[in-house]
Protein backbone atom coordinates (compact mmCIF):
# COMPACT_ATOMS: atom_id res chain seq x y z
CA UNK A 1 0.00 0.00 0.00
CA UNK A 2 0.96 3.56 -0.45
CA UNK A 3 0.15 5.73 2.56
CA UNK A 4 -3.40 5.33 3.87
CA UNK A 5 -4.98 7.01 6.87
CA UNK A 6 -6.19 3.64 8.13
CA UNK A 7 -5.89 -0.03 7.26
CA UNK A 8 -8.76 -1.00 9.57
CA UNK A 9 -11.04 -2.06 6.72
CA UNK A 10 -8.34 -4.21 5.09
CA UNK A 11 -7.39 -5.74 8.44
CA UNK A 12 -11.00 -6.64 9.14
CA UNK A 13 -11.22 -8.59 5.87
CA UNK A 14 -7.80 -10.25 6.14
CA UNK A 15 -7.26 -13.93 6.91
CA UNK A 16 -3.51 -13.39 7.34
CA UNK A 17 -1.43 -10.24 7.61
CA UNK A 18 2.18 -9.99 6.48
CA UNK A 19 3.74 -6.77 7.69
CA UNK A 20 6.96 -5.10 8.67
CA UNK A 21 7.69 -5.31 12.38
CA UNK A 22 6.75 -1.76 13.30
CA UNK A 23 5.06 -1.52 16.69
CA UNK A 24 1.94 0.21 15.37
CA UNK A 25 1.43 -2.29 12.57
CA UNK A 26 1.96 -5.27 14.86
CA UNK A 27 -0.28 -4.06 17.66
CA UNK A 28 -3.10 -2.91 15.38
CA UNK A 29 -3.13 -6.29 13.62
CA UNK A 30 -2.94 -8.33 16.83
CA UNK A 31 -5.67 -6.26 18.50
CA UNK A 32 -7.94 -7.18 15.57
CA UNK A 33 -7.22 -10.85 16.32
CA UNK A 34 -5.56 -11.52 12.97
CA UNK A 35 -2.70 -13.98 12.46
CA UNK A 36 0.48 -12.09 11.72
CA UNK A 37 3.81 -12.77 10.07
CA UNK A 38 6.26 -9.96 10.62
CA UNK A 39 9.08 -9.49 8.15
CA UNK A 40 12.10 -7.90 9.75
CA UNK A 41 13.91 -5.10 7.95
CA UNK A 42 17.35 -5.88 9.35
CA UNK A 43 18.88 -2.80 7.73
CA UNK A 44 16.62 -0.35 9.55
CA UNK A 45 17.95 1.64 12.52
CA UNK A 46 20.15 -0.93 14.21
CA UNK A 47 17.64 -3.70 13.51
CA UNK A 48 15.26 -2.45 16.23
CA UNK A 49 12.28 -4.32 14.76
CA UNK A 50 13.89 -7.62 15.67
CA UNK A 51 13.44 -7.01 19.41
CA UNK A 52 9.68 -6.57 19.12
CA UNK A 53 9.30 -9.46 16.69
CA UNK A 54 11.28 -11.82 18.93
CA UNK A 55 9.28 -10.89 22.02
CA UNK A 56 5.92 -11.28 20.26
CA UNK A 57 7.16 -14.61 18.91
CA UNK A 58 8.28 -15.76 22.39
CA UNK A 59 4.81 -14.82 23.61
CA UNK A 60 3.42 -17.07 20.86
CA UNK A 61 1.52 -14.27 19.10
CA UNK A 62 3.37 -13.96 15.76
CA UNK A 63 5.65 -15.70 13.33
CA UNK A 64 8.62 -13.72 12.10
CA UNK A 65 11.18 -13.95 9.34
CA UNK A 66 13.22 -11.80 7.01
CA UNK A 67 12.70 -11.27 3.28
CA UNK A 68 14.88 -14.21 2.32
CA UNK A 69 12.99 -16.67 4.57
CA UNK A 70 9.42 -15.46 3.93
CA UNK A 71 8.55 -18.21 1.42
CA UNK A 72 9.89 -20.89 3.77
CA UNK A 73 7.90 -19.39 6.65
CA UNK A 74 4.71 -19.38 4.57
CA UNK A 75 5.25 -23.00 3.55
CA UNK A 76 5.87 -24.24 7.09
CA UNK A 77 3.57 -21.98 9.12
CA UNK A 78 1.06 -23.33 11.60
CA UNK A 79 -1.28 -20.44 12.32
CA UNK A 80 -3.37 -22.52 14.72
CA UNK A 81 -0.41 -22.54 17.12
CA UNK A 82 -0.54 -18.75 17.50
CA UNK A 83 -1.97 -17.43 20.76
CA UNK A 84 -4.43 -14.54 20.91
CA UNK A 85 -2.86 -11.23 21.86
CA UNK A 86 -4.05 -10.15 25.32
CA UNK A 87 -6.30 -7.09 25.28
CA UNK A 88 -4.86 -3.77 26.41
CA UNK A 89 -5.64 -2.35 29.83
CA UNK A 90 -5.43 1.42 29.38
CA UNK A 91 -7.10 2.01 32.76
CA UNK A 92 -3.99 0.63 34.49
CA UNK A 93 -1.76 3.11 32.68
CA UNK A 94 -4.17 5.96 33.44
CA UNK A 95 -4.17 4.98 37.12
CA UNK A 96 -0.36 4.89 37.13
CA UNK A 97 -0.20 8.40 35.63
CA UNK A 98 -2.73 9.66 38.17
CA UNK A 99 -0.49 8.37 40.97
CA UNK A 100 2.67 9.85 39.44
CA UNK A 101 1.06 13.27 39.09
CA UNK A 102 -0.60 13.14 42.52
CA UNK A 103 -4.14 13.06 41.19
CA UNK A 104 -5.08 9.98 43.13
Amino acid sequence: FRFKDSLAEELQRADLVISHAGAGSCLETLEKGKPLIVVINDKLMDNHQLELAKQLHRDGCVLYCNCSTLVETLQSMNLSALKPFPPGQPEKFASFLDKVFGLQ
